[in-house]
């Protein structure tokens, strides 16, 4: 997914901008970069970080990074930012989401007899430089980031850095969040706001969606509205964010322990113990345990030093081995024992069958397993969350194929929670899974952990309804 943090202030802010980019290494994956201004001049580094953090890459670079505004992102697609001189002036720009309708775009460019500059050695187009081409194409910065969120399918929330400051867009429906931080002298945006206390910011809003503001060094001011449509990321509060961070003043960690505890309401196994899937799986569990009455124990460490997260590396065969050296087993916790396992979501189901056999070589008696979200069928359109060479590497749409013959029938009725065919789908992941049982999170229960109406979050992974 990557996140983005900008900051615009009246003295040097180098180091707000290194560690506020730092905080979100959680999200990302591939590459990293930097681009600051001191109001003339742009300075720009760019790292890959598939082999090494975030902080350990840059800390080199802050010597030569001078002035008082910047922009970061972690990213999972093309190198950033990129530095674009236009009529509008020299700008720099940060993208994070996903550009559904990029070739078409791109063939439009190619018509007007334009190109791109920053591909990659496979050819493919920079998604952030066709942001900035797109807002080039208008007669002001405003009118051009504007121009690009209506053009874009998908989804595309952006920070561009200009000689009057920082302009920040969330995506039009708003499936990223952006939060808006003020401490004296000094203003922040973010896709994470857990960046913000321990470089002394205070959040000031949530960007609604399609709403764009502009940050310089005497204030933050609105320069377009937000829209009514919102359909921010549910994965957001079950996987991909951080417990610290909030979006729509929603705190990821609360909604995590209200899944957990509605998936205990709706569960009557007797067990030894709770246990969470680490990282993400933990706070569900500690809501599970808390509303079931039920001890919460680690069967499981994560050995966090040297390895990534598991969803870094592109090939499967090196992230099957990431997600198993890990995790550690613990066997004294598992000889003997009936477990429920809590996780944030099952995928591909791999890496969770490699842990099932794990638990029964340590000698667990049953193992019962608690996603916090219903079974994905659909793969994302917008985030490039559970991105995959095919729908089929998904457990539901194997079970689909396997029960039907045909991976894409009957798809509304697999995805209707208590149906038979869901039913007969969850029973086949389970037997594939080698799980005592599996009962996953009904659709309502887990928009009602969250909070928001469904009319305003995005959850396409699991019906389907969601729209450009």
């Amino acid at each position: 997914m990557g996140g983005l943090f900008g900051c615009v202030s009246k003295s040097e802010c180098v180091d707000e901008i290194f560690y506020g980019t730092d905080y979100h290494s959680h999200m990302g994956t591939k590459r990293a970069g930097l681009a600051v201004s001191n109001g003339t001049k742009f300075t720009r580094v760019i790292h890959n970080i598939q082999s090494d953090y975030f902080r350990s890459k840059f800390e080199s670079d802050l010597p030569q990074l001078k002035g008082n505004r910047g922009i970061g992102v972690i990213s999972d697609t093309d190198a950033q930012p990129i530095i674009i001189r236009s009529h509008l002036g020299t700008f720099a720009i940060v993208t994070v989401g996903k550009i559904n309708n990029i070739e078409e775009l791109a063939t439009k460019i190619f018509t007007n007899k334009k190109h791109f500059a920053e591909m990659s050695g496979q050819g493919e187009i920079s998604p952030t430089e066709l942001a900035g081409i797109l807002i080039s194409e208008s007669d002001s910065f405003v009118e051009g980031i504007t121009h690009a969120q209506e053009t874009i399918k998908g989804s595309c929330s952006m920070l561009v850095l200009t000689d009057k400051g920082i302009y920040a867009s969330r995506d039009k429906l708003g499936r990223t969040p952006i939060t808006l931080g003020k401490k004296d002298g000094a203003f922040a945006a973010t896709s994470e706001s857990c960046a913000f206390p321990n470089i002394g910011f205070e959040v000031e809003k949530h960007l609604g969606p399609g709403e764009i503001v502009l940050m310089h060094e005497d204030g933050c001011e609105q320069v377009k509205k937000p829209g009514d449509k919102m359909q921010v990321c549910s994965f957001l509060w079950i996987y991909y964010g951080y417990p610290a961070s909030c979006y729509e003043n929603i705190n990821v960690e609360e909604v995590r322990y209200r899944c957990g505890a509605a998936l205990a309401r709706n569960d009557d196994e007797e067990i030894d113990f709770a246990a969470g899937i680490p990282d993400s799986g933990i706070g569900h569990a500690l809501g599970y345990a808390m509303e079931k009455k039920v001890p919460y124990q680690r069967p499981y460490v994560k050995y966090t030093p040297t390895w990534p997260r598991s969803f870094m590396p592109q090939n499967q065969k090196v992230r099957n081995l990431v997600a198993r050296m890990k995790l550690i087993p613990i066997k004294e916790l598992i000889n003997g024992k009936k477990i429920l396992f809590c996780e944030d979501s099952i995928v591909r189901g791999t890496q969770l069958q490699d842990n099932v056999q794990d638990l029964y070589k340590c000698g667990a008696k049953e193992i019962h397993m608690r996603p916090a979200c219903p079974t994905l069928t659909y793969p994302c359109e917008f985030l490039n969350f559970s991105t995959s060479q095919s729908s089929l590497d998904l457990a539901g749409r194997k079970a689909i194929l396997k029960l039907e013959g045909n991976e894409t029938k009957d798809l509304e009725t697999y995805a209707t929670c208590g149906s038979d065919k869901n039913l007969a789908m969850i029973e086949h992941i389970r037997e594939q899974l080698k799980l005592t049982t599996l009962k996953y999170q009904k659709l309502n229960d887990l928009v009602e952990a969250i909070g928001l109406p469904k009319e305003k979050l995005c959850t396409h992974c699991w019906d389907g309804s969601s729209y450009f």
